[in-house]
């Protein structure tokens, strides 16, 4: 799965501007974290169109990065996730991005972004999804 994050100065009516413009390109947003850190926004998307809506924000003036995410299921439980952060805390391995996506029958799915795929994919695989 693929994630696109976009970092870009933060100001009212940002996340407005930039939904409508993924409206605009029949795209629809699947999951969303937006954070501002000082004067700086980051936004993660999850989208159904991916091309789309990368061609989209490219031609924009907005400055998208696309990163590849994992995804995950664990059950939907206390500690669960503070079991799977500990594998990469042991690994010594840095997530730049955490976002769960859904939670549903007992299960939560959960998308993992890494600059080390590969090492984050083994370390995972008994729970990967995608």
């Amino acid at each position: 799965m693929k994630q696109i994050t976009i970092v870009h100065e933060d100001r009212a009516g940002l996340l407005a501007d930039i939904s409508e413009l993924l409206a605009n390109v029949g795209v629809n947003i699947e999951s969303i974290d937006a954070e501002s850190v000082g004067s700086t926004a980051i936004v993660s998307l999850i989208v159904d169109r991916y091309d789309e809506a990368l061609k989209a924000l490219t031609d924009s003036p907005f400055h998208a990065i696309s990163e590849e995410a994992l995804v995950v299921c664990l059950p939907d439980k206390p500690g669960e996730l503070a079991r799977l952060m500990h594998r990469f805390k042991e690994a010594s391995l840095n997530l730049r991005s955490v976002i769960i996506l859904k939670r549903d029958a007992g299960k939560a799915f959960v998308a993992l972004v890494t600059s080390r795929t590969e090492e984050a994919i083994n370390l995972v695989k008994d729970v990967l999804v995608s």
